[in-house]
This record gives structure tokens, C-alpha cells and sequence, in this order.
């Protein structure tokens, strides 16, 4: 059998991220911790903060500083969220 010749995959044609973070906005109550988080086409409570966590990574390269919340927000719809301490801004992970 003879197979036609493949063209060689360049490394974007092989490798792309799942699940990217999303940039969503929130608010913020007088300590820092999310309390509302805004969409598109809905403003939603944040009912209660499951769990906290904090990544200080790459640090010699290009710094990765996060402070992650996992929330439950109002009607019950669990949420990854998490601040970039570089720039303030918030994020949704979705996995």
C-alpha cells in the first residue's frame, strides 16, 4: 500500500487549551471576598463560599498569583472563581 505524503502538524495545529478561564465580574464585599457575580443577562448572590485557596507559582518566569473561591450561588449553581492578584481581575474556571 502506498499512503500520500502527510503535511507536517505545526505545534498550534497539535496542542490547544480546554477550558479556559473566563473573565466575569464581580463584586466584591469589604473584605475582599466575591459576593455577587454579574453575567451577561443576570446579577447572582453568592450564598456561600465552599472553600479558599491560594497559587503563587512561576514565580522565576512570568509570575502566577491567584486567590481561587469555590462558591454556591443563589439558585444553587456551584462556581469555580478566582482573582488574578497581578490584575485584579476575576475569572470563572470551568472543568
Amino acid at each position: 500500500m502506498i499512503f500520500p505524503a502527510r503535511k507536517p502538524q505545526v505545534a498550534s495545529e497539535k496542542i490547544r487549551a480546554l477550558n479556559l478561564p473566563q473573565p466575569v465580574t464581580v463584586e466584591e464585599n469589604g473584605v475582599g471576598l466575591p459576593c455577587v457575580v454579574i453575567t451577561s443577562d443576570q446579577r447572582l448572590a453568592v450564598e456561600e463560599i465552599i472553600d479558599i485557596w491560594r497559587i503563587d507559582d512561576e514565580w522565576w518566569r512570568e509570575p502566577l498569583l491567584r486567590r481561587y473561591f469555590l462558591v454556591v450561588l443563589e439558585g444553587g449553581a456551584l462556581r469555580t472563581l478566582f482573582q488574578d492578584l497581578l490584575s485584579g481581575q476575576w475569572y470563572e474556571q470551568r472543568y
